[in-house]
Order: structure tokens, then sequence, then C-alpha cells
């Protein structure tokens, strides 16, 4: 059985804000791994045996609340026009290098939590994708090395507003809208020494109970080993970094006519063998 990790919301009494626990979903409970969110229990370099030898605190799966399963990164690279039938509807050439944009860590939200639409955007589009977490620091790798970095993989939802994206040929302001970007529920966690894991995961994506996104990893242009050693070239990758690889085709801008998200539309990503994010639009509040 994959090893499945994540971080949870516990329980609170008022107003203040929940603290999180970083877990392993087992089978029957969610067990405390001792450290406060998967961001900080990553950063210890023995977390791979501490996943599965940590016998902690007990939490009932039946209301668990899952937080966004990295809080805080200290990065969150996101690539676009990576998968190849993506980049044919977008009229565009397969690219020779990966084309690698930020965004910033108040734009991710729990796997069920809701997508506050941003005030101003008449553009609000889907977009599932494959996401890579990183559990240990790496520069310069190579395919080996990148590999042994890829702490596993989640499920990303890289909601983006259209219409602030095509402001400008920078598309940082339409990708990072605050509580835009479901991320979890949880890690499953890789194999080390793994090279070919996440080769072809089947990827959907379902608005209001219509698939709107049906693909594989396996037409990624750049798949995850690849993505980790070219952007370790440019920066140093640490634990709890997430990295979204793009999504495939069927996106809402490309419809004729353009279909976009709307309040109270349910999105549903879906990522065989990895998990589902479900997740209900809402408006922005001002």
């Amino acid at each position: 059985m994959s090893i499945r990790l994540a971080t949870v919301r516990l329980p609170t009494t008022g107003e203040s804000t929940p603290a999180t626990r970083a877990v392993r979903v087992d089978d029957a409970e969610a067990v405390d791994l001792g450290s406060p969110d998967l961001v900080a229990f990553l950063g210890q370099p023995d977390w791979r045996d501490l996943a599965t030898g940590t016998q902690g605190e007990r939490y009932p799966l039946t209301g668990l609340r899952y937080a966004p399963l990295v809080p805080r990164p200290e990065k969150v690279v996101c690539v676009g026009l990576n998968y190849r039938n993506h980049i044919l509807e977008m009229g565009r050439g397969l690219p020779t290098y990966p084309t690698l944009f930020a965004k910033y860590s108040r734009a991710l939200i729990g796997a069920y939590d809701h997508v506050v639409l941003p005030a101003g955007s008449e553009a609000v589009d889907w977009e599932a994708e494959l996401g890579i977490v990183i559990g240990t620091e790496v520069r310069h790798a190579d395919a080996t090395q990148a590999a042994a970095a890829i702490a596993g993989y989640t499920v990303v939802n890289d909601v983006t507003a259209r219409d602030f994206q095509n402001r400008t040929a920078q598309w940082l302001q339409g990708k990072t809208f605050e509580a835009t970007t479901p991320v979890g529920p949880w890690l499953i966690v890789n194999d080390a020494a793994d090279t070919s894991a996440a080769a072809d995961f089947a990827i959907t994506c379902t608005v209001d109970d219509e698939v709107v996104q049906d693909d594989t990893t396996a037409d990624l242009v750049f798949g995850p080993v690849e993505l980790v050693r070219y952007i370790s070239s440019i920066i140093t990758l640490v634990p709890g970094d997430l990295i979204a690889t793009g999504t495939p085709g069927g996106v809402g801008h490309v419809r004729t006519p353009p279909r976009y998200l709307r309040e109270g539309s349910v999105i549903v990503t879906r990522i065989d063998g990895v998990g589902e994010c479900r997740n209900t639009c809402v408006a922005t509040e001002r």
C-alpha cells in the first residue's frame, strides 16, 4: 500500500485559526507524525523512516479536515504548456525548455476548501495538474539525484483568471489570486529509486459533473525528473517545495464559446493512484 502523508486541521473552539499537524493517513485512522505540517516534517533528514515508523496520536478519518498539503512552502514553481495536446489546442509549438512561473503560498487551499473567485475577473478557468513535492534539498541534480529528491505526488488545480493572465506577457497576476489553488488531499510517497514514477497517471477534471479534461501524464513534454533537474539548475529546491507540472487539454478558455467557472461551480480534480480534490467556487468577499 502507498504511504499517504497529509497536513490536517485540528478541531478548535472559538474563532482562532485551527492548529495543523502532519499525519500519515492509514486505512482506519490518521496518525500524528509529531510535526506541525508536512513542510516541517519533510525537513527532517530521516523523514522516510519516520513516515512509516512513527506511532503518534490517532485521529478518526471521518470528518478529517485537510489543510493545504504544504502550507507556506518556500517555493511554488508552476509549469505552463507542458502537455502536448494542450500546447496544440493553444496554437503553439512544442517548447525546447520548460515554461516556468511562480505562485505564492496564500494562493494554496486544502483539497475540499472553497475556491474564492478572483474579484474583477470574468474568465476564471480550471487546470488539473500533477503536483510534485520535494523531500530532499537538491541543486544541479542529475537524473538519479532528481528522482531521489522527489518526496512524492499530489493533486493540484491551477485555477486561473485568464483575463488577468493575458493582460501582459507575464502570467503571474492571473495565477496567484488568494485562496484559488487546491492542493492535496495527501502526498503519495515516491520510491526514491524509481525514475519512472508518475509516468502514466490518468488525470481528469470535472466541472458540475461534466468531464472537461481527460488525459494521462504520459502526455507530459517534461516529466517530473526532467523538471526537477531543470529547476534545480536555476535555484536550490528544498523540502516542501511544490512543483505544479502543467495541465492537459480541455481548459475552458479555448472552448467555443469559452466556458468559465462561476459561483457555485463544483470542480473535481482527480489523478488515479494519487487522489482527488473537490472544491466549490464562492464569490470574493469585498
